[in-house]
C-alpha cells in the first residue's frame, strides 16, 4: 500500500515498515487532543449541546422504569448481539437468550458463545470502574479484552495482550491493506499517550468519548477484539465521569446501519486529520441513539404498567402471575423448574400462573415440547430485538 499524499499529518504520520520482501506504509497517530485544536463551529456545538440534553433525558428516564436493573439485564445483551453482528457473527438477541438458557437449537455455539463474553467483559469493566478497585486504564482495558475472547475463536489471539506482531484491515496482507495500524513497536507509546488523555479534564466528555474512540480503533492494540473493546471503552468512560449513572448508550446499532460512513470517517482522521466530521458523525449517533433508547424505554415502561394491571385484574391467582411478571421483566425467558426454585414457589404454582400469563398472551412457549418448556416475554423481545434481527445489517 503506498501512502497516501497527506495535505494535513494532525493526526498522525504514516511510516514506511516492511512485511517480508514488501513495503508497506504504517499508520502512528499523534497523541490527543489534535493540534491544531478542534474547530467547535457552531453547528458541532449546537449538535454537542444536542448530544448532551439528549443523554441527560436518557438517564432520566430510567427513574421512570419500576426496576433498572431489570430493564438493564436484556438492554445490554442487546447491545452485545449488535456489536457482535458488527464482527460478523449470526446471533440474534433471541438467540443469545435462548443460548443462555441452554436452549439454542440451529444457533453455531461459537457465536452465542462470542456474544455472552461480551457482556461478561462490560460486567467487568463496569464493576471494577464502580467499585473503586480500577479506574480506566491500559491494565482494566486489558482485563476486559481477556473477558472478552476467553474461550472463543480468538481465544488464540493473545487475550489481555497487546499485540507483537503487526496486524491490518481489509486485504490480504499488510502491502494491499485497506489500513495498516502502528507496529509492535509503537504500541506501548500510543497506548500510554492516550490513557494520560482519559484523564483529561479540559475536554468535554462526548468529546473524550468521540477522540478516545477513534484513536483506539487507529492504534488497534490487539490481535483480535479491537472493535469490541473500542465501542466498550466508550460506555465504561461515560460511566467512570458520572454522565450516566447506568449504562445505557450504546452506538452500536447507529455503527451497525452507517458502517461505510463509519469506516469512512475514521480513515479520514488518519489522511486529512478531518477530527471535526468524524466527531459530526459520533455526536449525530449519540443524539439518534439516546433518543431512540429513551423512547424504547418509554414504551417498555407502557408494557410492563398494561400487562400488570392486566394481571390484576384476572383475580384469584394474580400474586403469582404478578411475580413470574416480575421475573420475566427481568429475564425475558423463563423456565417453570428454574422459575419456582427462584421465586420459592411450587412448580404446580408456577405452571398455573404462566398458563394465566399464557392465556392473556403475554409469555408464549417457543420449544413446542411438553418437557423442557421455554417461555419467552413476547412483546418486550420484540421491542428489545428492533435492529437486532438482520445480522448483515
Amino acid at each position: 500500500m503506498t501512502a497516501p499524499d497527506t495535505t494535513s499529518q494532525r493526526a498522525g504520520v504514516f511510516v514506511q515498515a516492511m512485511g517480508g520482501r514488501e513495503g508497506y506504509s504504517a499508520f502512528v497517530p499523534r497523541p490527543l487532543p489534535p493540534d491544531p485544536p478542534l474547530d467547535i463551529s457552531s453547528n458541532l456545538q449546537g449538535l454537542l449541546d444536542r448530544a448532551n440534553q439528549a443523554l441527560g433525558r436518557l438517564d432520566g428516564v430510567t427513574l421512570l422504569l419500576p426496576d433498572p436493573d431489570q430493564f438493564l439485564y436484556t438492554y445490554i445483551r442487546k447491545e452485545a448481539v449488535l456489536s457482535s453482528q458488527i464482527e460478523g457473527t449470526q446471533s440474534s438477541l433471541s438467540d443469545l437468550l435462548l443460548f443462555e438458557n441452554e436452549a439454542a437449537p440451529g444457533v453455531p455455539l461459537s457465536d452465542a458463545a462470542e456474544t455472552f463474553n461480551y457482556i461478561d467483559a462490560m460486567d467487568h469493566g463496569l464493576s471494577r470502574i464502580s467499585s473503586g478497585e480500577l479506574p480506566l486504564s491500559l491494565r482494566l482495558i486489558r482485563e476486559v479484552h481477556r473477558h472478552l475472547l476467553d474461550g472463543t475463536r480468538g481465544a488464540d489471539k493473545a487475550p489481555g495482550e497487546f499485540r507483537t506482531s503487526q496486524n491490518w484491515i481489509g486485504g490480504t496482507r499488510p502491502g494491499n491493506a485497506r489500513y495498516v495500524p502502528p507496529p509492535p513497536h509503537e504500541i506501548m507509546p500510543t497506548m500510554g499517550e492516550l490513557e494520560r488523555f482519559l484523564y483529561d479534564e479540559d475536554t468535554p466528555i462526548l468529546i473524550k468519548a468521540a477522540l478516545a474512540h477513534a484513536q483506539f480503533e487507529t492504534i488497534h492494540p490487539f490481535l483480535d477484539g479491537n472493535g469490541r473493546v473500542g465501542r466498550l471503552l466508550i460506555t465504561l468512560l461515560l460511566c467512570s465521569q458520572g454522565v450516566l449513572s447506568r449504562p445505557l448508550l450504546y452506538l452500536s446499532l447507529y455503527l451497525k446501519r452507517h458502517r461505510d460512513t463509519y469506516y469512512d470517517r475514521l480513515q479520514r482522521v488518519r489522511t486529512e486529520g478531518a477530527w471535526e466530521n468524524w466527531l459530526e458523525f459520533f455526536l449525530e449517533g449519540v443524539i439518534d441513539v439516546a433518543e431512540s433508547a429513551t423512547a424504547t424505554t418509554k414504551r417498555i415502561v407502557h408494557m410492563i404498567e398494561r400487562d400488570r394491571q392486566r394481571l390484576h385484574d384476572v383475580g384469584r391467582g394474580s400474586a403469582t402471575a404478578l411475580r413470574i411478571h416480575d421475573h420475566v421483566i427481568r429475564y425475558v425467558v423463563m423456565r417453570i423448574p428454574q422459575t419456582a426454585k427462584t421465586l420459592g414457589l411450587s412448580e404446580p404454582a408456577i405452571a398455573t400462573g404462566v398458563r394465566r400469563l399464557a392465556d392473556e398472551g403475554i409469555l408464549r412457549e417457543v420449544t413446542g415440547r411438553q418437557r423442557g418448556r421455554l417461555f419467552v416475554y413476547d412483546e418486550y423481545l420484540s421491542i428489545l430485538s428492533e435492529g437486532t434481527t438482520d445480522p448483515a445489517g
